[in-house]
């Protein structure tokens, strides 16, 4: 009795093990598909699934083995159901099962699916087993023939594009030239093949000086003036008359 308790307990801690192996590449390539969904290339989710793939195969190969105890054998009953809350029991699943109560237990230690789904895979059997050899012969023959079919129409449609992106890049004309590319990289980066520009020596430029009709020359000796006179007699005719010889020698 002691050596098959010990037995169980050595075969639980190895599939434990192997499931937190299993949750932790889980949880890592779900924070990869959140996080690095923008720069995630094809290859790398292959590595992911491959690891997940090999993971999954170590577990089956442990319940497989032969030190391994066949658990159907053996019978979980819950012996004590408690509403409150549970510290250890959360901290051991990590939050997601804060107390062992009665709507807890149903769902954990279930042992058959739930009801509506249960109906449905019974519905699904029994469709299944009422159909004929015959009829399920043709069915597969014509489920081959639609996949044949789409196989043909995509072969065909991916040799067309290849043809014509194909074409497409023969007949695109060239639009730059490499050589010419390099030159203006060598000549922005390092100056190569720049010549220094000297500026040319150029003679002032002295403004033209427009004499109106109305100026004139200053006499030498007297300083010219900005103020413009325009000074006429003014003399009665009256007194011109009455007084003829006025103001002559």
């Amino acid at each position: 009795m002691q050596n098959q308790e010990k037995a169980l307990e050595s075969s639980l801690d190895a599939m434990l093990s192997r499931v937190l192996d299993l949750k932790n590449s889980i949880a890592q390539f779900i924070l990869k598909l959140e996080h690095e969904h923008e720069t995630l290339s094809w290859p790398s989710v292959l590595d992911s699934f491959a690891l997940l793939s090999s993971q999954i195969n170590t577990l089956n190969k442990v319940l497989k083995s032969d030190k391994i105890p066949a658990m159907r054998n053996y019978i979980l009953l819950p012996l004590v159901l408690a509403p409150e809350r549970d510290e250890d029991l959360e901290k051991m699943t990590e939050g997601r099962v804060p107390a062992f109560n009665h709507e807890v237990v149903p769902n954990y230690l279930r042992t058959k699916p739930e009801p509506d789904l249960d109906e449905k895979e019974h519905h699904l059997t029994s469709s299944a087993s009422q159909l004929t050899p015959e009829s399920i012969q043709q069915q597969v023959t014509s489920l081959n023939k639609i996949a044949s079919n789409l196989l043909d129409l995509i072969n065909s449609s991916k040799d067309e594009w290849d043809v014509e992106s194909t074409g497409l890049r023969t007949a695109m004309p060239t639009m730059s030239s490499p050589a010419d590319t390099n030159t203006l990289i060598a000549a922005i980066s390092f100056g190569k093949s720049l010549k220094q520009h000297r500026p040319q020596a150029t003679a002032p430029v002295v403004p033209q000086q427009t004499a109106t009709p109305q100026q004139r020359a200053p006499e030498p000796g007297k300083a010219p003036s900005s103020i413009k006179t325009n000074i006429k007699a003014s003399v009665h005719p009256y007194a011109a008359r009455q007084n003829p010889n006025r103001g002559m020698p």
